[in-house]
């Protein structure tokens, strides 16, 4: 990672421009900018953990070998969405497990919770059952709220930049959020802030950026 700070400051095109002048290493630097994001997609999508990081990896593959296609007609951000989202999707269609958790899954799902919180024991406690709360009345929200809530409360992404990733109007975006909202309770809303809400540990994005850099790695030698 070292070697690659000095490009931290570049924006997504300027390092998509030297990865397809041969410098690879710099699509650490993608992964790393967009763990959170694709990994709250894939939760809010109502995969688990296991399943979110393996769609994670999936996504930068496709993401690394199309580089070439991006146009740069929407932003990279956008673009890495629409895979992720149709990972996401045709994964759901081949093994139609929406709601299905396997005994070691849910073990495995102890060991590396969905909120994760750097402050003292009590508040850990507190947000964790909040969390539980939470998570479990958006995912009770249809599918195609939730994507939106995601996006736009959780994710930060514009109405227009939400729109474009799944392909509705903008005004069809701030109906659906505003359902969405309308849905969930008044008091969890004033709760929790954004970060709280699928966070994204660290350690899995180191995980997840060895993972995919490995791969490429060894196609690409």
């Amino acid at each position: 990672m070292s070697d690659i700070k000095k490009f931290e400051h570049y924006t997504d095109m300027e390092i998509i421009h030297k990865i397809r002048n041969g410098e690879n290493q710099l699509f650490e630097l993608l992964i790393r900018r967009n763990n959170p994001f694709l990994y709250r997609i894939g939760r809010a999508y109502n995969y688990n953990h296991q399943d979110t990081e393996d769609l994670m990896q999936e996504t930068y593959i496709n993401a690394f070998y199309s580089l070439d296609k991006f146009q740069n007609n929407s932003s990279f951000k956008t673009w890495i969405t629409r895979i992720m989202l149709n990972n996401c999707y045709q994964k759901k269609q081949k093994f139609s497990f929406q709601n299905e958790k396997p005994v070691e899954r849910i073990q495995n799902e102890k060991n590396n919770p969905m909120f994760h919180n750097q402050s003292n024991t009590e508040k850990n406690v507190l947000n964790k059952e909040l969390g539980q709360v939470l998570e479990s009345a958006l995912n009770a929200i249809p599918e195609e709220y939730r994507m939106v809530f995601a996006m736009r409360e959780l994710n930060g992404l514009s109405s227009a930049e939400t729109a474009e990733a799944l392909s509705i109007t903008e005004s069809n975006v701030k109906v659906r959020l505003n359902r969405t909202k309308a849905l969930l309770r008044s008091e969890i809303e004033k709760i929790y802030s954004p970060d709280d809400i699928f966070e994204f540990n660290l350690v899995y994005c180191d995980r997840i950026v060895e993972n995919v850099m490995n791969k490429i790695n060894s196609n690409t030698k």
